[in-house]
């Protein structure tokens, strides 16, 4: 190979570990519109509760100042109010230079130095959060509010176009002084310039830029000298914690923000498990617990999360999987006895509130005899920070025959093509869409009745797959819509409401799957996308004509996208605290009040140590907060139920499922 070949071959290495190291552009996109929609979200907060706080606390800096002899914030304001060129010049640049100046760091970065430009944009979003956290919790008003104290508003003065608090952009956060983002940006800039070793005319320039944009901020008013001095250390701390991550040895895989998710919302009355019933053919040939034993020992090298448990982590950090030492086979692994169906479905309401154990692998199987004549039972349960319930399925049936395939050994995941600029621009329709959806203002759909307990009903369902796709075909809807029909008139039918409580609608969370082809069983691979199904009285049809109308949400793919990106960008990008409280904050009874999940039908028939499968019902943790969770899962011709109910929601959930079934016949007979 020539020289000019090898240089050619560097460049197309180097090339590709950038892209994938910087990330796609639409993303990048996805995520400031992201942090945009943070800070509007704080600047909606009503002025009136903050507006006294925030000026006492404007008052103090200022009083702090000329306790420190850095108060020349309102000679600069009057000497620049007097000058009407330079005010303009000066509200203008305040106004957009520091936009320019970031974007232009940020998109030499992108395209010149992508090796660094994650680094970079990691630790730009972190200075924002907490820039925005200051907004949220302590906010300050600026000199220019403070006219009775002798500043002049030069913003308001010049009618400046584009500048925060002008007609253009009335809406801005009006107390947002402490730190001053307009100095932390430019800051920041100056930093990354300086790390990835830009030319001395460009640094020369950014110091330029510095100096005046810390003039421009007190000399208009819209800042405190100590604003400035507040974006010093915001700044530093920003850029050495992303440098430091960046720098963290990958010996351990630490878990990603979108499965911590379900740590953070666990409490003793939510546990966060999901799994399966799986029901087997034992007439003929039983199954006995040493041979699960066997099976699992034997395919131990295909399942990670099987032989892995949660280690370290802490406040500030995520844990990350550690392979454990020994396992404990007697309690991953138990059988007991129960009396007939009933027996069974208790059995696992009981097992559903017992949060699992965190010094262990996350995942726990019961072996139990006596639910049918003929039949065996296992039940399947794994943390849902393991897998989402498509994962953890596909954990069931790797141990199965025909086993399905992992994960090719050093293979990438396969991505499908996508177009960049629809999906960034869908994605930004689905964040409107989802702020829409919020129903700020609204009058909030019906609250399910809950005990608020960890105790749970479980119930079971079986019908022919047959009749619910005839019921779609007849109707010109979908199967996911005739079974959230199913569940909402099985509501209307079997919940009682408080006295005065009127049931009209009820908010559920229906999940989607986003696995790529070839992404392994591990991780969470779903969003979820909400519908307010209608729970009053009125004939089934025109309730699936309702619902079918309101799912379309689900198929228009732009709230899924914007929901994931959410999830797995902005999340992981957040503080480790402050995702917690993110995650406790929207998923729970506050937003939703159920979840109803339809998965992937399978028609293969599934063999466990050459007992056949004749049935798998789901298992679907609740929300926090929210006391109902329905999925349907089709198996070889057969629709398999599960339901999982608060106590304070139903006393029997076998009720739920027998009010399911009758809904779905009226649907085929009428």
């Amino acid at each position: 190979m020539g020289t000019q070949d090898a240089v050619t071959a560097r460049d197309a290495v180097l090339a590709r570990d950038g892209a994938a190291t910087r990330g796609r552009a639409s993303g990048e996109v996805l995520l400031g519109l992201a942090l945009f929609g943070l800070y509007s979200l704080v600047a909606m907060l009503p002025e009136q509760v903050r507006e006294h706080a925030s000026r006492l606390r404007g008052e103090r800096v200022l009083a702090l100042e000329r306790a420190l002899h850095l108060d020349v914030e309102q000679a600069l304001n009057g000497w620049l109010a007097g000058r009407p060129v330079l005010r303009v010049l000066a509200d203008y640049e305040y106004a957009t230079t520091y936009i320019a100046a970031t974007l232009a760091v940020l998109v030499w970065l992108y395209v010149r130095h992508p090796e660094r430009y994650r680094t970079a944009r990691n630790a730009f979003v972190m200075l924002n959060v907490g820039a925005i956290a200051c907004f949220a919790l302590f906010p300050v008003m600026p000199p220019r509010f403070l006219g009775d104290l002798g500043f002049v508003d030069t913003v308001r003065l010049g009618r400046t176009w584009g500048s925060w608090g002008s007609p253009v952009i009335e809406h801005a956060d009006r107390f947002a002084a402490v730190p001053s983002l307009h100095m932390a940006w430019a800051l920041w800039a100056g930093a990354e310039l300086a790390r990835a070793r830009a030319s001395r005319p460009a640094r020369a320039l950014n110091g330029a830029h510095i100096a005046v944009t810390a003039c421009v901020i007190v000399a208009t008013a819209n800042h405190y000298v100590l604003d400035a001095v507040a974006a010093v250390p915001l700044v530093a701390l920003s850029v050495v914690t992303a440098e430091r991550l960046a720098a963290r040895p990958p010996a351990e895989e630490r878990v990603p923000a979108h499965d911590a998710f379900f740590l953070a919302v666990e409490s003793a009355a939510a546990p966060q498990h999901a799994g399966g019933v799986i029901m087997l053919d034992t007439s003929r040939r039983a199954l006995g617990r040493l041979d699960l034993v066997r099976l699992i020992g034997d395919r131990l090298d295909r399942l990670p999360r099987f032989r892995q448990r949660l280690a370290g982590g802490g406040r500030w950090r995520r844990p990350v999987w550690r392979d454990h030492p020994a396992i404990d086979w007697s309690w991953h692994v138990a059988e007991r006895d129960v009396d007939g169906m009933d027996g069974l479905r208790a059995m696992i309401a009981e097992i559903q509130a017992e949060p699992l154990p965190r010094d262990r692998p996350l995942w726990r199987m019961i072996l139990v005899n006596g639910a049918a004549p003929g039949r065996t039972t296992l039940v399947f349960l794994m943390h849902h920070v393991v897998a989402d319930g498509v994962g953890v399925v596909a954990q069931a049936v790797s141990l199965m025959e025909p086993a399905a395939p992992g994960p090719s050994a050093g293979r990438e995941p396969v991505t499908p093509p996508r177009r960049r600029v629809r999906e960034a621009l869908a994605g930004v329709l689905g964040l409107a869409q989802l702020a829409v959806d919020s129903g700020v203002g609204a009058a909030p759909p019906a609250r399910l009745p809950s005990a608020g307990t960890a105790g749970r009903r479980f119930g079971t369902l079986r019908i022919p797959l047959d009749e619910p796709r005839e019921i779609a075909r007849r109707h010109g809807t979908r199967v996911s819509d005739v079974v959230m029909c199913a569940v909402a008139g099985a509501l209307q039918r079997t919940v009682r409401f408080p006295a005065g409580t009127a049931a009209g609608e009820c908010r559920v969370a229906v999940p989607l799957m986003m696995r790529s082809p070839g992404q392994g069983m591990e991780g969470n691979h779903t969003t979820a996308v909400m519908v307010d199904l209608p729970i009053g009285a009125m004939p089934e049809r025109e309730r699936l004509a309702e619902i079918a109308r309101r799912s379309r949400v689900l198929r228009s793919g732009t709230r899924a996208l914007a929901a994931w990106f959410v999830m797995r960008r902005a999340g992981r990008l957040m503080p480790v605290p402050l995702h917690a409280r993110f995650a406790r904050a929207v998923y729970g009874g506050r937003f939703l009040q159920g979840i109803v999940s339809s998965l992937p039908a399978s028609g293969e028939r599934m063999l466990l140590t050459g007992v056949p499968v004749t049935g798998v019902y789901p298992v679907v943790p609740l929300a926090p907060g929210a006391p109902l969770a329905v999925a349907a899962l089709g198996v070889d011709r057969e629709l398999c139920f599960g339901f999982c109910a608060d106590t304070g929601l139903v006393d029997d959930a076998g009720a739920l499922a027998a009010a399911v079934r009758d809904v779905i016949r009226e649907l085929r007979d009428g």
